[in-house]
């Protein structure tokens, strides 16, 4: 009887290209570059190698410059001389059409930008009918103008007779490239009008669902990705929603009902924002930001230990101004287990920077920035959380009197299980 050998997958291999702008240092694109890494990581690919350059403002035919590209096109050469074969290149901003087709020419390697990565992930994690539709329509919103690129082996016929004057380029002399273009777009358009067609449908049984939640508070948890959202929620709701060390883990609203003592208020999970995150993809994920945009109050959940967080702060600020923010705010600072800083020499005299500086030094920081509106707590090892109760208590008792005066608490109260 014939063996079957059982091979693992092979993990592709990707190279990292950013650039360092008048307006981006080598700090900040090192640090995006690790943002990138982390972002292939989990669509499943392995960083082999990173490719920076200095420029004013990013090439419009290559992105970088020729130099720049003929020394990633060295690597992949000697790499695949030495067996180890580059599967992608991966750019840290958006490429146009233009930009990929000329670096593809170059490279002969799959070419990828942030955006399309983000958009794989989504498309890898999305897991109901809702989810699955805004991603399509996201993908074909960003597929639409690169099309041509698709069709370059099909060039426009030119010449001849026929119905045009018999010069290059006659009228009528279409060749198939363009035909199947068309053929294309069109489809692309109509698939397009179907989805957004569902989405108003989703979007209608989304808005009768929160119209029947009763007469009952909204908070709402929304932070950058990967912060620990999904474990907070799971803290305070008593449920299993799902949380992973990955960018991106949920994708879908989750909604649940939780009981602080006597009062009972819903809790919503959201999906995770990103820096540079696709405007198709805010677009298309209208029906999941509405939970931010009824909510009642915002838990804004910040990852303390991460060296950029303040950054991530604005981000977060910056996209719920867009889609409609000026609700009332507590900022939760989460992974205070994780933090770490660096210890100044006592016979370094140059000023402190905020790695210099200790988590209480931190807090205090924040805590007298923001007043009465910032925590400080570990979900993982449940460091503060009697505290975040207490407060999220008080906020939503607030709320709820404003909301509904001649509503009484639901609830008897109770003393909680351990």
């Amino acid at each position: 009887m014939k063996e079957f050998i059982i091979s693992e997958a092979k993990v592709e291999t990707a190279v990292l290209v950013g650039l360092i702008t008048q307006t981006q240092d080598e700090r900040k694109t090192n640090e995006y570059l690790d943002e990138l890494a982390f972002l292939a990581e989990t669509a499943g690919a392995e960083v082999v190698k990173r490719f920076t350059q200095k420029l004013p403002t990013a090439n419009s035919v290559t992105y970088v410059g020729k130099g720049k590209l003929e020394e990633i096109r060295q690597y992949i050469r000697t790499e695949e001389e030495e067996e180890r074969e580059v599967g992608m290149v991966i750019f840290d901003d958006e490429l146009s059409a233009k930009q990929i087709r000329n670096i593809e020419a170059e490279l002969k390697v799959k070419i990828l930008d942030r955006t399309s990565l983000i958009l794989d992930i989504f498309a890898m994690r999305a897991q109901t009918a809702n989810a699955k539709t805004q991603v399509e329509l996201a993908q074909y919103k960003y597929m639409l103008p690169r099309l041509q690129r698709l069709w370059t082996h099909l060039e426009r016929q030119g010449g001849g007779s026929g119905s045009g004057s018999g010069k290059g380029g006659s009228v009528g002399l279409r060749g198939p490239g363009e035909t199947q273009l068309e053929m294309d777009r069109r489809i692309i358009l109509n698939r397009m009008s179907l989805l957004k067609e569902r989405l108003a449908e989703i979007d209608k049984q989304k808005a009768t669902q929160r119209k029947n939640r009763g007469r009952m508070i909204r908070v709402a948890l929304v932070g950058y990705t990967n912060v620990g959202k999904s474990t907070i929620m799971n803290l305070l709701s008593k449920s299993e929603v799902f949380a992973e060390n990955k960018l991106f883990a949920t994708l879908d609203t989750t909604v649940r009902k939780v009981i602080i003592d006597n009062l009972p208020f819903l809790l919503s999970d959201t999906v995770g924002f990103i820096r540079k995150l696709p405007t198709d993809l805010v677009d298309s994920f209208k029906s999941t930001l509405d939970e931010v945009r009824e909510a009642d109050l915002l838990l804004h959940v910040v990852d303390i230990s991460h060296p950029g967080f303040e950054e991530q702060i604005e981000v977060v600020n910056r996209t719920l101004a867009d889609i409609g923010g000026g609700k009332p705010m507590i900022l939760i600072f989460n992974k205070i287990d994780a933090y770490t800083y660096v210890e100044k020499a006592p016979d370094d005299l140059t000023p402190r920077t905020k790695e210099n500086l200790t988590l209480e030094e931190l807090m205090k920081t924040w805590m007298a920035k923001m007043e009465d509106n910032c925590l400080f707590i570990s979900a993982r090892e449940r460091i503060n959380i009697d505290e975040l109760k207490d407060v999220v208590y008080q906020r939503v008792k607030e709320l709820h009197v404003q909301k509904y005066p001649y509503n009484d608490f639901l609830y008897q109260t109770y003393e909680e299980e351990e």
